[in-house]
């Protein structure tokens, strides 16, 4: 059945400036400069694919706005928000962490990209369109209340979300992520919140090397809304789908969301450098009709997808549409050719020892029960 797809997308996105890093590295000395992966490409390529394939003629474009300062402070430090502003006036600097570089004009492009996610996210809950991709860059999901990360200024998404809380849009919000990494900012913000489920599936110890546990629960108020999946690595389509129907579909079930956010980042791909899975553009896919399923069945539909990471240029744009066909229930032309040889790797099957991940997951989503219906 076709959907009511809302569409974010912005050039300027495109002119966030990463400099010449080698892939993560600052040039100089030794290392000699070229691209940080963190590169306009990935990002531009999906949207020219959408463009090209004519499916952006049958979504609903949504324009994106700036968030003000007052809605960063919700969710970030004033120190770290006039820490990004001042270096963008000044030419540029680092978000925090001393690997997540900017330009000149980065605050602002930073801004436009939470508000690209709060835009998209409004449009689904005012009833404007059934769901939502917000394609935005930088990303968001690493980005801590008082320091950038992982090429993340500010966090897109808890940022969205505080806004329309504010402006009583929405209550409960269950935050989900796919990006190869695991989804740290949000577990952090929410912490000790009771209101926001988050559950993260990524590589195991990959970045940050020190979170994304399974025994990282939340605390207080908010114990047992924090669930991860830390797979291992070569995990490919059957492991993510089982995660989606094991784990996220137990805890959906229980939370009752009034909005499930997507924190969607493409790097799990077989192609991706920064990441060691083996998800193809059909499994991207199958995530995406999985928690469509589960969105009409908890919440009226109401999910948004905000881009994240995904850093091969020549696979992601496959995953990014196969995606957006998912929302939008449109089927294009468009044949990933990618898959002549992912499609039939059996790293797409899901494994006994990653079944084992799941399992220990999932049981914890199934406990989520208990401790929301209390």
């Amino acid at each position: 059945m076709e959907r009511r797809t809302g569409y974010v997308w912005h050039e300027r996105y495109a002119w966030h400036d990463t400099g010449t890093h080698a892939g993560i590295y600052p040039s100089g000395g030794f290392v000699q400069p070229y691209q940080t992966y963190e590169a306009p490409e990935t990002k531009s390529r999906i949207a020219g694919l959408v463009e090209v394939s004519g499916l952006i003629d049958r979504l609903t474009r949504i324009r994106p706005e700036l968030v003000s300062e007052d809605d960063l402070a919700r969710v970030h430090t004033t120190r770290h928000i006039e820490a990004i502003k001042t270096q963008s006036s000044a030419g540029g600097g680092d978000g925090g962490d001393g690997f997540t570089p900017f330009g000149h004009g980065g605050y602002d492009i930073a801004r436009l990209a939470a508000g690209g996610t709060y835009a998209a996210a409004r449009a689904v809950m005012d009833g404007t369109v059934d769901n939502a991709y917000a394609l935005v860059r930088p990303p968001g999901h690493h980005a801590e209340p008082d320091m950038g990360r992982g090429y993340c200024l500010f966090a897109n998404v808890p940022v969205a979300i505080e806004r329309l809380r504010a402006e009583g849009r929405v209550g409960r919000v269950a935050v989900f992520d796919y990006d190869v990494h695991h989804g740290n900012g949000a577990q952090k913000i929410y912490w000790s919140d009771r209101e926001t489920l988050t559950v993260s599936v990524h590589q195991d110890r990959l970045f940050p090397v020190d979170s994304g546990m399974v025994d990282e629960r939340g605390e207080g108020p908010g114990f047992g809304t924090n669930i991860n999946v830390p797979l291992p690595a070569g995990s490919g389509d059957g492991a993510y789908w089982a995660v989606v129907e094991q784990v996220a579909g137990p805890a959906l079930r229980a939370f009752r969301p009034d909005l499930i956010v997507v924190s969607s980042g493409f790097d799990p791909s077989a192609a991706d450098p920064l990441g060691r899975m083996s998800v193809t553009s059909a499994g991207f896919r199958g995530i995406a009709e999985r928690l469509r399923a589960l969105a009409d069945e908890v919440c009226g539909g109401r999910i948004v997808f905000s881009h994240e990471g995904g850093y091969s240029a020549v696979h992601t744009p496959y995953c990014g549409l196969a995606v957006l066909e998912a929302l939008s229930g449109i089927t294009t032309d468009v044949a990933d050719p990618f898959a002549l040889s992912f499609d039939a790797s059996p790293a797409r099957d899901l494994t006994p020892w990653q079944q084992d991940r799941i399992s220990e997951s999932a049981a914890l989503a199934v406990a989520l029960g208990l401790i929301v219906g209390d």
